[in-house]
């Protein structure tokens, strides 16, 4: 229903326009006595085989919802609902921000992909927080993917991450750092190797503190070369993260997309996302995986459009998959079919 009916009529709307318009109709049908149950029935599908400890959390499937579709934490029950294993809400700034102008999203259907350049666009963690505290579904894993906001220096952005971390840290079960979006000017830098140990030294030192230090991820961008793979590497040792999460989306419009390039180049900068992205996305995953040998946890994501591209990413490294552009292209039915396929 959703590829014939549903998709059709979304697609025919402005690409940000549809995405609120989806979130409004399954909070109000949400509401409706039986819906939750009729959801889990359609999308859900749960067996032993497909449970992971990792990070000391236990995961009840290992498909997850990428950070950029719920922002502020609006849908953890109902998407809870449509078979996730986890969602990865964010990214979060410390204050509000209204993100880039628009239009800020498009869509690539040639290529099955997307092009944002949304900009952190967010509540702030302290109303994220909120919300997340009033959360029914306690079960599911809830990712906070915290970044800085626009007008914060790279020279002070440890303190924005700190203040992010500090305020949604009793209400989500890990963190991820990102410094990898290419939509909020000069975040990349935060990437080098000194400033980005910096920085994440600082907000361990906050986290080690605790008595229960959360885990702790970094996700980075599928632009960096085997060097700064390497040095990613030695960063994660040295500042003791729990995991990557792998890819984010990518700054380089590969010369294989369909969309004729003068479409391409009147969308503007931002990063592209969606089965463009798949290839290297899994080749980045296999070169962690290998060059660790194993001893790195990955969150695989990019251009996972199929069961056999989870599977793909799995098989190169990865401990758990998140999807965002497939959702979008295939919807929910994906995660069903991706977790029918990892149980064999």
């Amino acid at each position: 229903m959703y590829k014939h009916v549903v998709k059709p009529l979304l697609f025919k709307l402005d690409a940000e326009r549809a995405h609120h318009l989806v979130f409004d109709n399954l909070k109000r049908a949400a509401r409706l006595p039986g819906t939750a149950a009729a959801l889990r029935g359609l999308y859900d599908y749960q067996h032993p085989s497909l449970e992971r400890d990792l990070f000391g959390l236990k995961f009840l499937n290992p498909v997850g919802l990428a950070a950029g579709f719920d922002k502020n934490a609006m849908l953890t029950d109902e998407l809870a609902a449509l078979g996730f294993g986890f969602v990865e809400i964010g990214t979060v700034t410390p204050r509000p921000q209204p993100g880039n102008l628009k239009p800020r999203l498009f869509r690539l259907p040639a290529d099955e992909a997307l092009i944002n350049r949304m900009g952190f666009n967010n509540d702030g963690a302290a109303a994220v927080a909120a919300r997340l505290r009033g959360r029914q579904n306690q079960q599911l894993i809830i990712g906070g993917n915290i970044g800085k906001n626009k007008d914060t220096p790279n020279e002070r952005a440890g303190d924005d991450y700190v203040a992010a971390f500090e305020a949604l840290v009793e209400v989500v079960d890990y963190f991820v750092v990102n410094v990898s979006s290419p939509n909020t000017p000069g975040l990349r830098e935060l990437q080098d190797k000194e400033p980005l140990i910096k920085l994440l030294q600082q907000v361990q030192q906050v986290n080690q503190a605790r008595p229960t230090p959360r885990p702790l991820l970094l996700m980075i961008a599928p632009d960096l070369s085997d060097a700064q793979l390497d040095d990613i590497l030695e960063i994660a040792h040295e500042t003791q993260l729990s995991g990557l999460v792998a890819t984010n989306t990518t700054i380089a419009r590969p010369d294989t997309l369909r969309t004729p390039t003068p479409a391409v180049a009147a969308y503007g900068a931002g990063g592209l996302s969606g089965r463009p992205l798949r290839a290297r996305a899994t080749e980045v995953i296999r070169y962690l995986h290998q060059r660790s040998q194993g001893s790195l946890p990955i969150i695989g994501a990019g251009g996972i459009h199929s069961a056999q591209d989870a599977l793909e990413k799995l098989q190169a490294g990865a401990s758990l998959v998140q999807l965002y552009t497939g959702f979008i292209y295939e919807g929910p039915r994906l995660v069903r079919q991706i977790n029918q396929a990892i149980s064999g």
